[in-house]
């Protein structure tokens, strides 16, 4: 079931600091909680992100919608820009990374992953003319996401250690 064929359109806007709040209840929750748990109180998320959203860092943050309703956080950067995570990896030039999660825990296992990743990479990621690939790397026991990356064109490529645990690093060519 395509959720987008419920009649609401999904689309994406930036992330402004009036949904800081929202993302950091949404960071609490379980489900969510499990793979992003890097930032437990406010000020920690406001911290994060609140320089991306200034243009001082160079990751762009959004909300995903569907309909008018926030449903879920996706954020895309050249990886390039971070030379640590760039190392680690070992990509190109042009490639972008990719990172999502699903805030209402009822839309996760309903293929909404996949309708998000194929259509923000389709309409942001590869909106413009330079970025050639994209990737992602998720914990390698988050199969969910894994299934979700792949249903979305991605392939796996190889697996990585980064901060003690194993990740899959997946891409999508232009």
């Amino acid at each position: 079931m395509e959720i987008v064929d419920e009649g609401r359109e999904l689309r994406f806007r930036r992330l402004k600091a009036d949904d800081l709040r929202l993302v950091h209840e949404w960071l609490q929750r379980p489900h969510v909680q499990r793979w992003w748990n890097d930032r437990e109180t406010y000020d920690e998320v406001v911290e994060h992100y609140l320089p991306s959203i200034e243009g001082d860092e160079p990751t762009d943050h959004y909300i995903a919608l569907l309909g008018d309703e926030p449903i879920g956080f996706v954020e895309t950067y050249l990886v390039s820009d971070h030379p640590e995570y760039a190392s680690l990896i070992g990509v190109g030039r042009d490639v972008a990374g990719v990172d999502l999660f699903i805030a209402d825990e009822a839309l996760t296992g309903r293929g909404v992953g996949t309708q998000i990743l194929r259509r923000f990479v389709d309409d942001v990621v590869f909106g413009t003319g330079s970025t050639m690939s994209c990737v992602a790397g998720p914990e390698a026991r988050n199969v969910a996401s894994l299934r979700a990356f792949e249903k979305a064109g991605f392939r796996v490529v190889k697996e990585f250690v980064e901060d003690g645990q194993v990740h899959t690093l997946v891409r999508r060519d232009r």
